[in-house]
């Protein structure tokens, strides 16, 4: 597998480490464009209250536990025929 992954999960689907087992713990790093809109109140502070990503890529993605950056693929979620997050993989230390 490439060491970088071109997409992030989507709701039927999660990271996985393919060296560790690691299903929760990853740092992403990515970059992208997005366009929001901003409520700023009376006093000057901004809300932002909608985001829309207009562009986005995935540098890298490491596993928290292993620290490998090339083992880590996307899997489907439990409930739709993944791994469960009982055992090894179920959130670390």
């Amino acid at each position: 597998m490439a060491d970088t992954l071109r997409t992030l999960p989507d709701s039927k689907s999660r990271f996985r480490c393919a060296h560790c087992g690691n299903l929760t713990r990853f740092d992403v790093v990515r970059k992208a464009k997005v366009s929001e809109f901003w409520h700023v109140d009376i006093s000057g502070a901004p809300v932002v209250e909608e985001t829309t990503v207009l562009t986005e890529e995935i540098d890298q993605v490491q596993c928290r536990w292993c620290a490998a950056t090339d083992r880590i693929e996307i899997v489907p979620r439990p409930e739709f025929g993944g791994p469960s997050t009982e055992g090894p993989g179920d959130g670390g230390p």
